[in-house]
């Protein structure tokens, strides 16, 4: 199979990235408060099983995830502080060559905060690049950042919401089963950072 690189334009590839993930989750009142019980809560109820998470960063998602997924990502300092914090993942490379590259091997594929880092052609052809991976009839979970968060991150290039979502899914063969904002009303999304837009699909 093609091995693809989900590259942004702006820069998600680099050393600094990984150290910008790593200021904005080490923050002492993030920590004390736990924020990510709501989000991992979101996660495991969808009971997703064994999850392909693509473009996976510092594992954030994986840790959510409960030791049910693998990471993949083409930022190789995120992947080794993946690592560090002992979870599976794999650079884009990497992963090609690993024995998880083979049909049916997952369950899900997660895309949590990728999409918006490319355009719309070129995220399509990342996702596509993964599907054959997971069986026929799971289940693909697209995550965006609404507006406040889109704002927050200079190498974001393309708003994604509910509408552009689906449309991926169309293009990709999927069938959307539901979307919903995440964890507040949709209202949230033009003043709460951490809003999101999720979509959930189900492969052929």
């Amino acid at each position: 199979m093609r091995k693809t690189r989900h590259d942004s334009p702006t820069g998600t590839a680099g050393e600094d990235y990984t150290r910008r993930l790593q200021r904005l989750g080490g923050t002492r009142w993030k920590r004390l408060l736990d924020v990510q019980a709501p989000y991992r809560w979101n996660l495991r109820r969808l009971r997703l099983g064994r999850t392909l998470d693509v473009g996976s960063g510092l594992g954030r998602n994986l840790a959510n995830l409960g030791g049910a997924g693998v990471g993949v990502d083409h930022n190789p300092t995120s992947v080794a502080a993946t690592r560090a914090a002992g979870f599976e993942a794999y650079t884009t490379e990497e992963f090609f060559r690993s024995p998880h590259a083979r049909p049916d091997a997952f369950d899900s594929m997660l895309a949590a905060h990728l999409l918006e880092h490319m355009p719309a052609e070129q995220g399509r052809e990342v996702v596509a690049s993964y599907l054959p991976f997971v069986r026929s009839g799971g289940r693909a979970v697209f995550i965006t950042p609404q507006e406040r968060g889109y704002a927050s991150d200079a190498s974001h290039v393309r708003f994604v919401g509910f509408a552009e979502a689906a449309e991926a899914c169309r293009d990709l063969g999927l069938t959307v089963e539901r979307q919903y904002s995440f964890p507040f009303p949709r209202a949230f999304g033009r003043l709460f950072t951490y809003n999101e837009f999720v979509t959930v699909a189900r492969l052929p």
